[in-house]
């Protein structure tokens, strides 16, 4: 029976996009000889649709798309299963349903309530589902399938030894032959092996196939990377789609009489899984998607001449093509002459416009204005922001005028401690390397270069600076970043105390510093652009610390 497993890349609220997405992919599906077709999580709304759920005109929208699936799968003889949400008739409890709905020859087979909503990191499902209480098993093609929905599968006993959740929606199902899994599983580095490990253990614990088929695209801050799956009755996996790009799968799960059908693997010969490789595919698509889906096709940015503008300014180029990148270069009196010739020579690597806005003047300017307000002080940390700040209004004026939208360049490190400045070099719609430390960063542009050798050698080679004032570099203010991302790492994605990071080998003071800095940088955190998630603990919706609180444990 062949199943064709349909990696769409949805619009969240795009309801008649998608409609159209869903249909088409169906289409050519069926001209491929599919005998089932199945959508991700969600698919007709889009995921997170978040509180677009709240407004009623919204599910009407979405239930009157779903009546034109219907009709679309009129004599047609192949089930369409669908990701889209369903209202509870209950009258007790929420009223929605996160649902996999099955069509079939203009009727509707089945709905399927999904039974685990997670509640952690990005995701806020209960505040708008009502957990389902039932299995779906159909039988299709002498094939018997059990649906479920995402995170459905991720509390099985085979591949996780302590339970999140006291209810295993797998364990005392009746038998079944085939395991579909609508999903909408956002990307971060490392996470397919999990996924791939995870189904592998849970074919041979019910020496079933399982179809997973996965959501892909940039939606917000979430990037989804699809590579949905076929795996057998054995935990081998058959096949992989390739993975950060619309495309359908087609699994050969068993023949009319339900023998197993042989079948060649099928895996997308430019996949790779090395953490940049990933990371790259992931950024790309996360700030094309971006760009797109809010109705941008170019972005600005600053080029100072430094490792974070430089990596930025290059995945914005794979995002949205060169000619719709605008970089620019605005230096001071600070400014030295190898950041100028580096941003330039980035530029001519990367075939993008550029304008140089020096902003000697504008200081001078500021200075004239503010010297009886400051009459008597020395300079300090003020009059470095005001620099910062002259050039965020500067990007903002460009982005206004020329459209498009800016892009911020600061990356983790810096995020996590404070050491940007909120109004000036924050600015920005988007943070395109904001979940990457500073030595990630690195690493991802030394891969870059592997590749495609277009970041100028002399970026990678010197030490880190803002240039807010002569010979100022990073580490005056920081540890070395090797150091910083350790501490950052255990605080962070460890969610480790203080006490904890200090016996894990780092000093006492230093730890108490950064921690210190950690807490007393959320008032920015909470002003500064959307991040692209790449790692289990972004700077977003999944970060969640209180303002006016005490300092970390």
């Amino acid at each position: 029976m062949r199943c064709a497993l349909l990696q769409i890349n949805p619009v969240i609220g795009d309801i008649a996009g998608n409609f159209q997405r869903i249909a088409d992919a169906f289409e050519y599906a069926l001209t491929c000889g599919a005998r089932l077709c199945i959508t991700p999580e969600l698919a007709l709304v889009g995921y997170p649709p978040r509180d677009f759920l709240l407004y009623p005109a919204f599910i009407e929208e979405a239930e009157k798309a779903l009546a034109l699936l219907v009709e679309k799968t009129s004599g047609r003889n192949c089930p369409l299963v669908l990701g889209t949400v369903g209202r509870n008739s209950t009258g007790t409890g929420k009223v929605l349903y996160n649902q996999a709905v099955g069509l079939l020859n203009g009727e509707i087979l089945f709905r399927y309530n999904k039974r685990l909503l997670p509640t952690y990191d990005v995701f806020d499902e209960a505040r708008y589902f009502q957990a389902g209480d039932a299995p779906c098993i159909r039988e299709l093609g002498g094939l018997r399938f059990a649906f479920t929905v995402c995170e459905d599968i991720w509390n099985d006993s085979a591949s996780r030894t302590t339970p999140a959740y006291t209810l295993d929606p797998l364990a005392n199902l009746p038998p079944f032959d085939v395991l579909v899994n609508l999903s909408a599983s956002p990307f971060t580095v490392g996470k397919q092996r999990q996924r791939e490990d995870m189904l592998s253990a849970i074919a041979r614990k019910y020496c079933a196939h399982i179809l997973y088929i996965n959501s892909v695209g940039g939606n917000d801050d979430l990037v989804f990377d699809g590579r949905s799956m076929h795996v057998g009755p054995d935990g081998r996996l058959f096949a992989r789609a390739e993975g950060f790009v619309e495309t359908v799968l087609y699994a050969d799960v068993a023949d009319e009489a339900g023998s197993t059908a042989e079948q060649a693997c099928q895996f997308p010969d430019t996949e790779n899984f090395t953490p940049e490789a990933e990371i790259w595919s992931a950024l790309v698509l996360g700030t094309r998607d971006y760009c797109r889906k809010i109705g941008h096709k170019a972005v600005t940015l600053g080029l100072s001449g430094g490792i974070d503008s430089a990596l930025t300014a290059t995945i914005a180029c794979a995002a949205l093509g060169a000619d719709n990148v605008r970089g620019v270069l605005m230096p001071s009196p600070y400014s030295s002459s190898h950041s100028l010739a580096d941003a330039r020579e980035l530029a001519r690597n990367l075939g993008i416009r550029t304008a140089i806005l020096p902003i000697g003047p504008i200081m001078k300017a500021c200075e004239t204005v503010l010297s009886q307000s400051f009459q008597g002080l020395a300079e300090d940390v003020t009059e470095e922001n005001l620099q910062a700040r002259i050039r965020g209004n500067l990007l903002m004026a460009l982005s206004n005028k020329f459209g498009g939208i800016l892009l911020t360049t600061g990356n983790k490190s810096e995020i996590s401690v404070g050491y940007c400045t909120i109004y000036g070099d924050m600015c920005g719609a988007l943070a395109v390397i904001g979940d990457l430390y500073k030595t990630q960063v690195y690493r991802l542009t030394r891969w870059f270069n592997a590749h495609f050798g277009k970041i100028p050698d002399n970026i990678l080679l010197k030490a880190p600076s803002a240039e807010l004032r002569p010979g100022q570099f990073d580490q005056d203010s920081l540890p070395p970043y090797e150091e910083l991302d350790a501490i950052l790492h255990c605080l962070i994605e460890e969610r480790l105390s203080v006490d904890e990071t200090i016996k894990a080998g780092h000093d006492r003071g230093i730890v108490d510093k950064i921690a210190r800095l950690i807490h007393t940088s959320e008032f920015k955190r909470r002003q500064a652009a959307p991040v692209i998630k790449i790692t289990r603990q972004a700077f977003g919706i999944g970060w969640r610390m209180p303002l006016a609180c005490a300092s970390l444990p």
